[in-house]
């Protein structure tokens, strides 16, 4: 079925609120449909796909995972313009030459060229990961807490645990800068430290059997689908199940151009003021993150308009946790927490202000990924209603003092939400002052009341939480804060 042929309600209200003069510039800044010049030479930067990527457009190049390629142009910081060293594609229908996803991409020699690499997780995490996969052998080489060193993380049940055991070792250098993990069996670079352990246990509780790496695992999104690509054609979307319905209106599963699964959001007309939104929408395009729920691009062809977003399999957080009361581990809970701050982070080092950062805010990928969503579009919503301190929709179990009184949004008061969104995932869904009503919520508020300490959380998780409700703005940490904080805590276990 195709979208155009259907006539559906509006969308949820996508909750956040840009800050222009942080906020990173357009697709329409990138220049014409003309390639940029090209590089010198000299300034060409040498680069190996970490996954696949098929051209679906003339001015694109298609990537194949493993295979280097140079790049000519780095006009754009999220689609580059590169060449492939395949030299008889020449005849290829895209030719040789074209723009591909930065983030698809890293420069040759370096660790990130390994699926066995994952960059920037915490000693939870990694556990997390081995755990789900539960493979003997699986192994994660991670940075250490010790700058500038690296750990490996293997799982296996050798030692006669029914669940599995996981062991951490530092890989480590010896006087000559040799790398080594057992004593005896030195390299000269970490890569053949552990290629010698793929073969030989030599010390380790079991040999590196299965890498178990960000590479092939989780693709990430890209910032639309190819380069210039914000505006999306209707006759391009199937439609599939209702995924689900918030306060603005319905969610389905649909599918672009049969390649690719999205969630397709339909606005009411009337409901949105359509024309500040639409040229919102091409800087939202531009917000990519591990951590944010892409936005991929906007109908406009026809009325109502609608917004096509990366697909989320296992849904909302909030749903997600309820449905696993009591299954999950305190590691987990963590950095789920992380996986929201690494999003808002970014929001906030991109001058963007959420303005309802809530567990129904975000979503869970299939690898049980948490990204943050709903970003973008609350300016533009046609009912006053939502940002009234007195109205129903207005989120104010979520919301600090200064919004509460004011109205007054800014990345700290997100930072308050945070709070809030962190106290939901240790409760596993419970609802923040569940018994009581919005003006008893305020009151205590104002007077200095915040909500308990949750029975998973631990102290020094309950102290951050309890750090994002300070009453002044300024005395709240930012997420960058929060996000190191984070990463000792689920580094120390």
């Amino acid at each position: 079925m195709i979208l155009s042929n259907l006539s559906l309600q509006s969308i949820f209200c996508c909750c956040c609120a840009r800050n222009t003069q942080e906020a990173p510039v357009g697709r329409k800044d990138r220049g014409g449909s003309c390639p940029p010049p090209e590089n010198d030479e000299g300034a060409k930067v040498h680069v190996v796909a970490m996954y696949d990527f098929t051209a679906t457009e003339e001015t694109d190049l298609t990537l194949r995972q493993g295979e280097e390629y140079t790049i000519l142009h780095k006009q754009d910081h999220l689609w580059w313009r590169a060449q492939d060293h395949l030299w008889w594609r020449a005849q290829d229908r895209h030719g040789n030459k074209g723009f591909i996803p930065s983030n698809y991409v890293t420069e040759k020699d370096t660790m990130e060229v390994h699926e066995w690499y994952c960059k920037n997780i915490t000693r939870s995490k990694a556990e997390q990961l081995l755990r789900q996969e539960a493979k003997e052998g699986g192994y994660i080489v991670r940075d250490s807490s010790q700058q500038g060193s690296y750990t490996v993380s293997v799982f296996t049940k050798a030692l006669g645990s029914k669940d599995g055991v996981i062991r951490h070792y530092q890989i480590k250098r010896d006087d000559s800068g040799m790398f080594f993990l057992a004593e005896k069996h030195v390299f000269s670079s970490i890569p053949e430290v552990i290629h010698y352990h793929n073969h030989n246990a030599a010390g380790l509780v079991t040999r590196l059997r299965y890498a178990v790496g960000p590479m092939g695992k989780c693709v990430p999104a890209t910032a639309g689908f190819s380069y210039e690509k914000w505006e999306i054609n209707p006759s391009e979307l199937s439609v599939m199940k209702e995924l689900g319905s918030g306060q603005f209106g319905v969610v389905r599963l649909g599918k672009w151009r049969t390649l690719c699964k999205v969630a397709i959001k339909i606005i009411n007309e009337g409901s949105m003021s359509e024309e500040d939104f639409i040229e919102e929408a091409k800087v939202m395009t531009r917000l990519c993150h591990p951590k944010l729920v892409q936005l991929y691009g906007v109908c406009m062809k026809q009325r109502p308009i609608c917004i096509v977003t990366e697909f989320m399999e296992n849904g909302c957080l909030l749903n997600f946790l309820r449905q696993r009361n009591g299954s999950l581990s305190r590691e987990w809970l963590l950095a789920m927490c992380q996986d929201a701050c690494e999003g808002m982070q970014y929001l906030e080092e991109s001058g963007f202000i959420h303005r309802d950062l809530a567990a129904r805010n975000c979503l869970v990928s299939d690898k049980n990924v948490v990204k943050v969503c709903d970003f973008g579009m609350t300016r533009y919503v046609l009912d006053n209603q939502y940002t009234s301190s007195t109205g129903s929709m207005f989120p104010v179990k979520w919301s600090p003092p200064e919004v509460l009184h004011f109205n007054k949004y800014s990345s700290k008061s997100d930072v308050w939400s945070f709070g809030v969104l962190m106290w939901e995932i240790f409760t596993e869904g419970r609802t923040p002052f569940e018994n009581k009503s919005n003006p008893e919520v305020v009151e205590e508020i104002t007077q200095g009341n915040r909500l308990y300490q949750p029975y998973k959380a631990s102290h020094k998780v309950y102290q951050l939480m309890y750090r994002c409700w300070h009453e002044r703005p300024q005395g709240r940490p930012s997420f960058s804060e929060l996000l190191e904080n984070i990463k000792q805590i689920a580094e120390m276990g």
